[in-house]
């Protein structure tokens, strides 16, 4: 009898923690529910615009009016006639919003969500670099602080820069920062020689070729795309190269279901919307883990993003005169990319 009622007692304490888990996981659904649609009601309120990055959280994409690599981004934050522009992505995205749209408030969720390359590139340092090449121009990769902006002559981005470099004369001589992942692809498909600055995507370049290649072996028919962030020997492994956007772009013209994805994972979201029928395996640059995150990405949070819209900040605060000289690079981008046909 005493054996009976410890059986009995131990299936009715599993399915007591098994009623519980359920319950919690009906209440966290139902105060997600709850805040998505109080971020919802606060943005139709105030007028603002929110812009979510590839590399967003889910749910920060699902709530976002665009979604989008750097240069659709900046493309909606200069069209945009919002009073607010909410930016979910990291502070030079933010910062590169305020320049395009001074007279506009621009808030980021979280001020700390940063940029590995920005950090690389310290702008006092940078200006030590530039002044030993006085006869070179400066293209900067838009992952970089208006301040690197401002001592820029042409920015880009990883989906306009071979032919942004490629348009100009064979005999101009470039700085190119801060990535010199991406600065080095670009060298190698224009035959240029630009001075690079020794800066990387640390989650990018934390990625293997042998890494690939094992999960090549496992997946024979899934093509390996890879982002230009990626260093050399990645890329040389790779099917096809690209940004966020031309990625998206190369999987819905593709005749293969499946795919080695060699950039942020964030990428999966948009990627899975897109393509239901298709499936996509993250390349890690760890053993056993099945992703590749940025913790800047993620910093933004469905909470901060209701107390951001909420109480207005944090908010993207920059001089007139920084604004001015790190808007001139970027307007410069805009139009050749323009006539170039890259962008309408």
């Amino acid at each position: 009898m005493f054996l009976i009622n410890m059986v009995d007692k131990n299936i009715f304490l599993v399915a007591f923690s098994f009623l519980s888990l359920q319950i919690q996981i009906l209440n966290c659904f139902m105060e997600t529910k709850e805040l998505k649609e109080a971020i919802l009601k606060l943005k139709k309120e105030k007028n603002a615009v929110i812009l979510g990055h590839y590399y967003q959280r889910d749910e920060i994409q699902e709530l976002s009016d665009f979604v989008g690599d750097s240069l659709a981004l900046a493309q909606e934050a200069q069209r945009t006639e919002c009073d607010i522009i909410v930016f979910c992505g990291v502070h030079f995205m933010a910062e590169t919003a305020k320049v395009l749209n001074p007279q506009r408030k621009v808030l980021l969720p979280d001020m700390e969500a940063n940029c590995s390359l920005a950090r690389c590139c310290p702008a006092d340092a940078f200006a030590e670099f530039k002044a030993q090449y006085p006869d070179h121009m400066v293209i900067s990769y838009v992952n970089c602080s208006a301040e690197i902006k401002a001592l820029s002559d042409l920015i880009c981005t990883s989906g306009n820069a071979e032919k942004l470099v490629n348009s100009l004369p064979k005999d101009q001589k470039i700085i190119f920062a801060p990535d010199k992942n991406l600065g080095g692809y670009i060298n190698r498909q224009t035959g240029r020689n630009m001075v690079l600055w020794n800066g990387t995507c640390t989650v990018h370049d934390a990625l293997t070729a042998e890494g690939i290649l094992k999960l090549k072996l496992a997946n024979p028919d899934a093509p390996v795309i890879a982002h230009p962030e990626c260093n050399a020997a990645v890329l040389q492994v790779s099917e096809f190269i690209g940004s966020t956007k031309a990625m998206l772009n190369y999987i819905k013209k593709s005749d293969s279901k499946r795919f080695i994805v060699a950039t942020e994972s964030g990428i999966l979201y948009e990627m899975r919307q897109a393509n239901p029928d298709k499936e996509f395996l993250a390349v890690s640059a760890q053993e056993g883990c099945s992703c590749l995150e940025c913790a800047d990405m993620k910093m933004n949070t469905l909470e901060k993003l209701y107390n951001c819209l909420l109480n207005e900040n944090p908010e993207i605060i920059l001089s007139d005169d920084l604004i001015e000289k790190a808007k001139q690079p970027i307007i410069r981008m805009l139009d050749m990319s323009k006539q170039l046909g890259i962008i309408k």
